[in-house]
């Protein structure tokens, strides 16, 4: 594929310039994007005709110059002829590179991916959360298996990264490491941020995702019942540790806060609200928006019963909250005693909060949005549901005004 390019000699006048000749320069530009070369020559700015980019007379000086910088003209020319019948990435700098006869230096994949992690690394509670430095841990690591999977190699130049790239790429995330589609895609994604970050640098010319689309599956999420709700929170269990992850997770529920800000609550968050009631003010860790969720009665009774608790006093928390892990864990062997057959996790307490909790009991999904801490209510409706025990009620008022 041809690349045009424009040329353009013009004078450049050092810092401070007062009189004299000025170096006059070559700027290239291919895609807009510029790189400049020094001619070597200097002209007066008196004798210097911008539109024509030469210097103007009949002296010998000034048609020695004009012949050097169009000889330099037709060199460029040339360099890109090379270039195309190489097949060569042609832009600003390579071209300047060829000119000069200096070596273009390479980027490299796996170099630009680890200075990214890095410097998220050291913006971590920050800018960034910890779980989405670890995703892209997770993602460089899979990245360098999949060049040496494909290619047996350790790393590779960027100018190397196409469509065919992509495509295989994300058929070894599907086959070889048995990723589900929707991991799939966000492991993509997050490759999809270092290939702009080498776009927006000038390293990459092509964008390799230009016709790459990948869909997100919407997957049924996971929430309790009112019924559900009331048998685990009626249940006597014979370790106190599994009553304590209990009422952290129905906490949860009735607030609809992740568990990392379950984790940090502490008694500063909780405030009056505008109906003198007690509320939750606390920005998201994830997202650092706004969450101001006033405090149900179920929530209230939990945070009493630990208000004393050694843990919760000595970490000035509002509650005793183990890892994440462990509390995954236990909620498992808690669902096995309740007798729900559901695969618990801690999130499904944010899941219960937006159904079953709040829009089932008819709380406007723009009002459950807020109390998430949502930026965008589509967001919201990936874990709102319109179960039918809703859609049934619903209905039944319509029914009524057609008796």
């Amino acid at each position: 594929m041809r690349v045009n390019f424009n040329l353009l000699f013009y004078l450049k006048k050092p810092k401070n310039y007062q009189t004299g000749p000025v170096p006059v320069y070559l700027r290239i530009t291919v895609a807009g994007k510029r790189a400049e070369v020094a001619t070597g020559r200097e002209c007066e700015p008196s004798r210097w005709n911008t539109a024509a980019g030469r210097a103007s007379g009949t002296k010998e000086a000034v048609k020695l110059l004009n012949a050097f910088l169009d000889n330099l003209q037709a060199k460029v020319y040339e360099a890109h002829r090379q270039m195309m019948e190489e097949s060569a990435d042609v832009t600003a700098e390579s071209l300047k590179y060829r000119l000069t006869g200096k070596a273009e230096r390479v980027r490299y994949l796996m170099e630009i991916f680890e200075d990214h992690n890095r410097k998220m690394a050291a913006l971590v509670g920050d800018e960034f959360a910890p779980g989405t430095l670890e995703r892209y841990i997770t993602s460089l690591s899979h990245t360098r298996d999949f060049l040496q999977w494909k290619f047996q190699i350790n790393d590779i130049d960027i100018r190397k990264i196409d469509h065919a790239f992509i495509t295989e790429y994300e058929f070894y995330l599907r086959s070889v490491r048995k990723c589900a589609n929707n991991t799939a895609v966000k492991y993509i994604k997050n490759f999809g941020k270092i290939i702009r970050i080498c776009l927006a640098n000038g390293w990459l010319i092509a964008n390799p995702f230009i016709n790459y689309k990948a869909k997100v599956k919407k997957v049924d999420r996971v929430f309790l019942t009112e019924e559900e709700i009331g048998v685990m929170a009626a249940k006597e269990f014979a370790m106190d540790r599994l009553g304590q992850v209990r009422d952290v997770f129905l906490f949860s529920c009735f607030t609809g806060l992740a568990y990392v800000d379950v984790q940090k609550l502490k008694r500063s968050n909780i405030a009056i609200g505008i109906d003198g009631e007690k509320w939750i003010y606390k920005n998201r860790q994830k997202t650092d928006t706004s969450s101001r969720i006033p405090l149900l009665p179920t929530a209230l009774k939990i945070l009493e019963k630990y208000q004393e608790h050694p843990q919760c006093l000595n970490q000035d928390r509002l509650l005793p909250v183990l890892s994440n892990q462990k509390m995954n864990a236990y909620l498992k062997e808690i669902a096995s005693l309740c007798g729900i057959d559901k695969e618990l996790t801690f999130h499904i307490a944010r899941h219960t909060f937006a159904t079953t909790v709040t829009l089932l009991n008819g709380v406007p999904i723009e009002s459950v949005s807020k109390m998430l801490g949502h930026t965008n209510i589509k967001t919201t409706q990936h874990y709102a549901k319109i179960l039918d025990v809703k859609v049934s009620e619903d209905m039944k008022l319509l029914r009524q005004k057609f008796v």
